[in-house]
């Protein structure tokens, strides 16, 4: 059970000597407490002698005073630093599971929800928050004063002692069984409070489809009974040790009995004068009520170790390799080199060759499902590949730091998100060293300024988790502001203005133009003017180059792009025919 520190003191790594001074700063605090038991003593044992005089009662008084005022000394200073350890534990795990999560595949947030890994950043971090340094304070506290008061009654008396000693013995083996049987039914809470973040994550994010489809009852059935299920277990938690810690009382509470009948035993026999006798009886209370108070809480080690094992499990899976070099490439041409990959062994993309020359305008097309924006988020290396090589500015993209090579590229996504934050912030988020005036000149460029100051709060309006408050244009819009700010020499469109109305695709547009003066620009596009004036056309069909070229090159291949172009100048060129009677 005590490997438990040590496993929390290697967890909490910079926090280690924090860590330590509250432990030291514990212990010491019940060092002090002895003073009330002297000054109690010193007190009894003159009235008892009937030798009490103010000599006495003074010194007894200071001793009691002192101890009480470096006791409430230590107790503030120990509080301090247990909420400082706590809390700062649980800030710097989340930190750096946010950066370690920049450095992991992007098929990580696949295979763990969005559910575990918020599970991990609450429930797991909230019980290192609140519940570790306390349960440790307690626990130490506890035992620290069990053990210099089972001293003191060896001091005083040996049969006593030893009584107090068996009760320690008893207590540690109970603790014993407490932390084997804890194992199961912690494993067990850990993974149900992980599930119902998931379910709660899901009900919420679903609520449109569920209100759409009339699923209410279903979802709701499904999401009650996971509470319930997540209540049984906390209850099952509960249960489990509450046999054990009636035990554990009634052996105490027959052990605290046990001395105060010696004590009086010894009283009678001559053994001992009264004054000790009554001593005897309050330190024998207050031996069992700080072990009480140590045992109370060691039911939560289990879980606090369950808790740092998920937390290191996010914080050790496997980052891409990111021990390159901070390269600045003279020029950013980009290419592919027989580039394999796939997903989860489904094949994606098969020996991919292509060349993106910089400066220029390459625009992706292809049927959905044929690995389009597989290419873009390999370029940004949100993924590697299985085989050959893809290269920025003739050096291979695993030979970068991976921030060097993310300062080079922005991307503007499909599906916007905005934090839950000011416009200012979201803008500048990439760029968080720009001013007010570098913002506003961003927000003009990407035709949202005018908006943005419809809002009463202007820039420092807050605007909802993922841009909930911003229609779809102006979310979008939003993004290409924060692309514009990042000045990035690579810019990659994720169908940007796939989802748009055409009032505000034309104000996209513009800011687009804005955003991509003089840069790299690679675009996946479904708008036929878009594609027909790229530099370049590359078509992609099964995970393969079909052909690429320009638009006229592309229109003689036939094939793939010439159906594309057809398909949508039919649906341009449809309108609805009114019939007139």
């Amino acid at each position: 059970m005590f490997t438990i520190f040590k496993e929390f003191e290697t967890f909490i790594g910079e926090d280690k000597g924090k860590y330590r001074k509250t432990i030291a700063l514990s212990v010491l605090e019940s060092l002090f407490q002895v003073g009330k038991i002297i000054a109690m003593y010193m007190v009894i044992k003159a009235i008892m002698s009937n030798s009490l005089n103010k000599s006495t009662i003074l010194y007894a008084t200071l001793i009691m005073f002192a101890g009480i005022l470096v006791a409430i000394y230590l107790k503030a200073k120990t509080s301090m630093a247990q909420t400082e350890v706590g809390y700062g534990v649980a800030a710097h795990k989340r930190i750096e599971i946010g950066d370690h999560l920049k450095y992991v595949p992007m098929g990580f947030f696949s295979k763990k929800s969005l559910g575990q890994i918020s599970s991990v950043a609450t429930n797991n971090c909230n019980s290192v928050q609140e519940t570790a340094t306390i349960v440790m304070m307690q626990f130490t506290s506890g035992l620290a004063n069990g053990l210099i008061i089972t001293l003191l009654l060896l001091n005083f008396n040996l049969k006593i002692g030893l009584v107090s000693v068996l009760a320690l013995i008893i207590f540690f083996l109970i603790l014993g069984i407490i932390n084997k049987r804890s194992e199961k039914v912690s494993a067990d809470k850990v993974k149900c409070d992980t599930t119902l973040v998931e379910k709660t994550l899901e009900y919420v994010q679903g609520m449109q489809i569920v209100k759409s489809f009339n699923l209410k009852d279903n979802r709701d059935s499904e999401y009650m009974q996971e509470i319930d299920k997540n209540k049984k277990v906390n209850t099952r938690l509960e249960t489990t040790f509450l046999p054990i810690i009636f035990l554990q009382t009634l052996v105490t509470r027959t052990l605290a009995v046990v001395i105060i009948y010696l004590s009086i035993s010894e009283y009678i026999a001559g053994n001992m004068p009264v004054y000790d006798a009554v001593m005897m009886l309050i330190v024998s209370y207050m031996l069992f009520t700080h072990l009480e108070s140590a045992g109370a809480f060691v039911n939560m080690f289990k879980l606090l170790k369950f808790s740092m094992d998920t937390i290191n499990e996010v914080g050790e899976m496997p980052v891409m390799d990111i021990d390159g070099k901070n390269i600045v490439p003279e020029q950013r041409n980009i290419e592919f080199k027989n580039v394999d990959f796939s997903y989860d062994k489904r094949k994606i993309l098969e020996n991919v060759n292509l060349q993106i020359e910089e400066n220029t305008t390459t625009a992706i097309v292809g049927p959905s499902g044929s690995g389009k924006t597989t290419i873009t988020n390999l370029i940004a290396r949100f993924w590697d590949v299985d085989s050959g090589e893809i290269s920025l500015g003739g050096q291979n993209i695993k030979d970068y730091k991976l921030d060097a090579l993310w300062d080079n590229i922005s991307v503007v996504f499909q599906d916007v998100y905005l934090f839950n934050d000011t416009i200012e912030n979201n803008i500048k988020f990439g760029s968080p060293d720009a001013t007010r005036e570098e913002v506003v000149e961003a927000a003009k460029k990407a035709h949202c300024y005018e908006f943005i100051m419809n809002f009463e709060d202007g820039f420092d309006t807050i605007i909802g988790e993922g841009g909930s408050s911003l229609s779809g244009g102006e979310a979008q819009r939003i993004s290409i502001a924060r692309a514009i700010m990042k000045d990035a020499p690579i810019i990659i469109f994720d169908e940007a203005t796939a989802n748009v109305d055409p009032e505000n695709e034309k104000a996209i547009q513009e800011a687009i133009k804005a955003l991509t003066n003089k840069k790299t620009v690679i675009m996946i596009a479904h708008r036929l003017k878009t594609v027909m004036n790229a530099d370049q056309i590359i078509v992609v069909k099964d995970g393969k180059i079909e052909a690429s070229g320009k638009h006229e090159e592309l229109m003689q291949k036939g094939g793939t792009y010439r159906d594309f172009v057809n398909m949508r100048e039919h649906t341009i060129g449809w309108k609805l025919e009114q019939k007139v009677s």
